[in-house]
Order: structure tokens, then C-alpha cells, then sequence
């Protein structure tokens, strides 16, 4: 039936499954060790709780391994149990299979949870920063998560060129409506030449200011390199 198992008898068969899965499996989940299934599953959905908007977290490579080797277990042991219950009617092994089972759809969902999150602050991470991430972001992603990024960077980017005329348009700008087109800014530190509609060139030096347009310096206000001087 559907209806859910009782606590204690779900501890009960939990801990049953953690003493034979530890017998099987030692050099996964070691000996006389009691297990919380989908344990390392839920605490990679917890961690990016933890995390604010707009922050992204190392991506956990190792818990992402061991979630999978539970799968894997998990898997192997069920698939053992399902034969044996076809070839010797044992249908007592029946809510065992079927409580892994679970197991493994928890273990399914949260991962892609973790990895999709990941991917929607990454999109968003794009249109705070622009195309060039900062180096301690970069650190925190995987290669996958990198070459994701760069794709969807280029889809963007093809896009905007698409619309508003030869030039294109950047809708990454001018997120909030402007009060003014211009505004006054301090260099953070040194950047460089930096030439703005009309041609004429600026050099960004460290402490110097001056009066930009809003759409021109917004990227690298994100970025660091300027900050929005308010009078």
C-alpha cells in the first residue's frame, strides 16, 4: 500500500539494511557503523541552503562520490535481493527492495537539485558580473560548470547581437531603471584605457575619478574595478 511505515519500524528496517550493506560493502561504508541513507544527499541540498543569493560554493566533488557509491550499493544489493525473491519466493525481502528503492529516487532527486541550483546562481552570476567571472567564483566551479557558463555566455551573446539594430543590444544593463545617465565613479585600482561612446579614451588609474555613463561602467562597477561615488 501507500501508506508510509511507521517511524520506528523505518529505523528498524534502516538499520537492518546499514548492518548488511556495511557486511557487503566494507570498503564503502566500513564496519559496525551505523548509516543514515541519503545522509550526504541532504546535506548537499543543506549547504547551498546555507548559502546566500548570489554566492556560490566550492562544488563538493567528494560528497558528490560518495552519494553516488551509496547509489551504487544500494543498486547491487537490490538487484541481488530481486533475484533471489524470483528464484526462491522469498517475498519477505519485498519491503526491504522497496525501501532502497526510495533510497535511490531520494539520492536521484537530490543531486540534481544540487546541480541544477548551482547552474540557475552560475546564469545569475553572468548577468551580475559579465562574461569574465572573478577568480575566487572560477575556483569554486567544476569543469563541467565551466564549460556550461561559457556556453551559455555565447547563447547570450548571440542573442544581444541579434536585437536592437547592428550594434545589438545589451540587456544585462540598466537592470533597475536609471535615474541619470551619467554618474561619478572611483577607480578601485588600475584597469587601464577605457574608451567610451564618443571615442574618447580614459585611463583608469587607481583613486582617480570621473563621470561616465551609467551603461558604459556598470560591469565593472560589478566587477570591482569602479564604485559608484554617491554625493
Amino acid at each position: 500500500n501507500n501508506k508510509k511505515l511507521p517511524r520506528k519500524l523505518s529505523a528498524y528496517i534502516g538499520n537492518l539494511l546499514a548492518q548488511t550493506l556495511s557486511q557487503k560493502y566494507p570498503h564503502i561504508f566500513g564496519t559496525n557503523t551505523f548509516i543514515m541513507f541519503c545522509e550526504k544527499a541532504v546535506e548537499l541540498i543543506r549547504e547551498l541552503h546555507r548559502m546566500g543569493d548570489g554566492q556560490l560554493p566550492a562544488f563538493n566533488e567528494d560528497s558528490i562520490r560518495q552519494v553516488l557509491e551509496e547509489m551504487k550499493a544500494l543498486y547491487e544489493q537490490n538487484q541481488s535481493d530481486v533475484n533471489e525473491a524470483k528464484t526462491e519466493g522469498k517475498s519477505e525481502l519485498i519491503p526491504s527492495i522497496k525501501f532502497r528503492h526510495c533510497c535511490l529516487l531520494r539520492n536521484q532527486r537530490c543531486i540534481s537539485a544540487y546541480l541544477y541550483d548551482r547552474l540557475l546562481r552560475i546564469r545569475a552570476l553572468r548577468w551580475e558580473y559579465g562574461s569574465v567571472l572573478p577568480t575566487a567564483i572560477r575556483f569554486h566551479m567544476c569543469a563541467e560548470e565551466m564549460e556550461w557558463f561559457n556556453q551559455y555566455k555565447k547563447s547570450l551573446a548571440t542573442y544581444m547581437r541579434s536585437i536592437g539594430g547592428e550594434e545589438g543590444l545589451d540587456i544585462t544593463q540598466d537592470m533597475k531603471p536609471p535615474k541619470s545617465l551619467y554618474i561619478e565613479v572611483r577607480c578601485l585600482k588600475d584597469h587601464g584605457e577605457f574608451e567610451i561612446d564618443d571615442g574618447t579614451v580614459i585611463l583608469l588609474k587607481k583613486n582617480s575619478q570621473h563621470f561616465l555613463p551609467r551603461w558604459k561602467c556598470e560591469q565593472l562597477i560589478r566587477q570591482g574595478v569602479l564604485e559608484h561615488v554617491i554625493s
